[in-house]
């Protein structure tokens, strides 16, 4: 039992002065930089470090036994410790002293205007619509414009031109919003509805057909309906 004590003594100790140095650097630190920095938790592990909208660095922990905690800017590491209050105070300090390295933000790659069109070439192609030179079309109606500009994709509907570009999350999101533009199908004739999957056609679409060409547009259902079964 006093061997007990002896040993569990000082580790108690060190706990203890461990933990009120922690919570000294910490304040400190938030002296430094009382309400200009922000850390963001994405994992207990793992924090993003902003000033104001900007990402400045990014704190993080590996297997070291003596200094787990990084700091990490541009993917570099450029200190270490064995807390995190003294990675956070680092931050804090070399920051309002200009000494913490650029972050540099990263820039979205190169699109060619070749891919870009390639890449709505192929959403338009999986709903059945056509591109022209001045925008996308279903049954010779304009559905309105997908397009990529300073890295933002875009849409635009024909109906609303005149309200600008709506931003997007790529070409598939742009094109889907323009696949909820309601076509009247009276204008398209029923030739080209029956060239048309049969399960890409709305309901509107099958009641123009059974109204227009009931013989043609049953023998399409009862023979789409016998394939997929």
């Amino acid at each position: 039992m006093p061997y007990k004590t002896l040993i569990q003594q000082p580790f108690d100790e060190q706990t203890v002065a461990q933990a009120e140095l922690d919570t000294y650097i910490e304040a400190q630190a938030q002296t430094v930089a009382p309400e200009e920095l922000i850390p963001v938790e994405i994992s207990f592990y793992d924090h993003e470090v902003y000033a104001g909208q900007k990402l400045i660095a990014a704190i993080t922990h590996d297997e070291d036994l003596t200094q787990p905690w990084l700091v990490v800017v541009n993917g570099q590491e450029i200190y270490r410790a064995n807390t995190w209050a003294r990675v956070w105070r680092y931050i804090c300090t070399h920051h309002k002293d200009g000494s913490l390295p650029v972050h540099q933000q990263q820039e979205a790659p190169n699109t060619t205007d070749n891919e870009i069109m390639c890449q709505i070439f192929n959403e338009c192609e999986k709903f059945g619509f056509e591109i022209l030179d001045d925008g996308i079309y279903k049954h010779d109606v304009k559905l309105g414009e997908v397009g990529y500009t300073n890295n933002q994709w875009w849409f635009v509907r024909a109906s609303e031109e005149d309200q600008g570009r709506i931003p997007c999350d790529s070409a598939l999101d742009g094109v889907w919003w323009l696949s909820m533009v309601d076509v009247d199908v009276e204008t398209v004739s029923c030739e080209e509805l029956l060239d048309k999957p049969f399960d890409q056609l709305t309901d509107r679409e099958w009641e123009h057909l059974l109204e227009h060409e009931p013989g043609s547009a049953e023998r399409e259902l009862t023979t789409a309906n016998a394939i997929a079964a």
